[in-house]
């Protein structure tokens, strides 16, 4: 076998030249169609589609519904309290901010549709319009944001002579105070005086400090301010007494005297007064009991009628007894 031996011939003169002044660059192998095809569809390597270790602890802690609500409401929330801390954490812009709002306030309170300047009292009499506006007290013009009508309705009833009050703020700067006064129906007689008292038993004035448009049923005796109802009952059915009629008594804050002009009494029980005046105004009809020598008819024992006479009824008395006393004793002797 014969070796192969590597051999450099020998080239023309002209030609070594111009090889040496302009060299060619080697002839670059040209690759097959088939080779680039082969290469390009060539697959890369299969990627892992596992997330890391982080991402699947965030995307975990992200799918907690109380790290969720959190961030979007904690975090904000957090920001917004720590920003107001620490703005206002100084004193200097706390006082500005207060006296910017002060001043806002002044502004819209000194605007004249804020402003009232009258004020009326309705369904009273003079004397208790009176009452009213003393005890309201106040000084017109003023701002309706510095009036509190709570407070001055209670001021106003609190009055002896005001059952129940309502203000009201009305256009043009009206303040509107409508009162429901008091009706006397009864004078009641205390130790301190006379007084008048409603249907309830509310005191409502004293009698030298009120004038009555009509005569009212008089009472006396401690407690009787706490059963109006009765006595105004008992004062309906002792009608007929008419004139006669004085007053009524509570005595020991359980029963009731019928009182009359001429100082008799019809002494009434505790229970079922209006009944057993009834029965006096009966036998007066029949008997005209009330038009004797009685000063006193006890109606207290439903059972037994008990009359007290007068001193010179008594001594009369008396003395037709003894007359019989002594006619007995003489056809006796006889």
């Amino acid at each position: 076998m014969r070796p192969l031996i590597a051999r450099r011939d020998p080239l023309p003169p002209g030609l070594r030249r111009e090889t040496a002044q302009a060299p060619q660059p080697a002839p670059r192998a040209v690759e097959p169609p088939a080779a680039r095809t082969m290469a390009a569809a060539a697959p890369e390597a299969p990627r892992d589609p596992a997330p890391s270790i982080w991402s699947y602890r965030v995307q975990r802690l992200w799918l907690t519904p109380l790290f969720r609500k959190l961030v979007r409401v904690g975090v904000p929330a957090f920001v917004l309290c720590f920003g107001g801390l620490v703005y206002f954490g100084d004193a200097e812009r706390r006082a500005a901010l207060w006296d910017a709002g002060q001043e806002i306030r002044r502004e819209i309170e000194s605007r004249p549709e804020f402003r009232i300047t009258v004020m009326g009292v309705e369904g009273a009499s003079d004397r208790v319009i009176g009452e009213v506006r003393a005890a309201l007290g106040l000084q017109l013009p003023m701002s309706s944001f510095d009036l509190d009508l709570a407070a001055l309705r209670d001021r106003v009833e609190a009055l002896p002579s005001v059952a129940s009050a309502e203000l009201r703020i009305q256009s043009g700067g009206y303040l509107a105070v409508r009162v429901v006064e008091r009706v006397p129906a009864l004078i009641w007689q205390t130790r301190d005086g006379l007084a008048l008292i409603d249907a309830e038993g509310h005191f409502v004035a004293s009698l030298d400090d009120h004038v009555l448009e009509r005569p009212l049923p008089a009472v006396a005796g401690d407690g009787a301010d706490l059963v109006v109802g009765e006595a105004l009952a008992l004062h309906a059915a002792a009608a007929p007494l008419g004139d006669r009629l004085r007053g009524l008594v509570r005595v020991g804050e359980r029963r009731w005297d019928v009182v009359l002009t001429d100082g008799r009494r019809i002494l009434l029980p505790e229970q079922g007064a209006v009944q057993a005046l009834d029965r006096a105004l009966a036998l007066q009809d029949a008997s005209r009991i009330l038009d004797r020598d009685v000063l006193r008819i006890d109606l207290r024992n439903p059972d037994r009628l008990t009359v007290q006479l007068t001193r010179p009824a008594l001594e009369e008395l008396e003395r037709l007894r003894e007359m019989e006393r002594d006619t007995l004793s003489g056809e006796r002797n006889g």
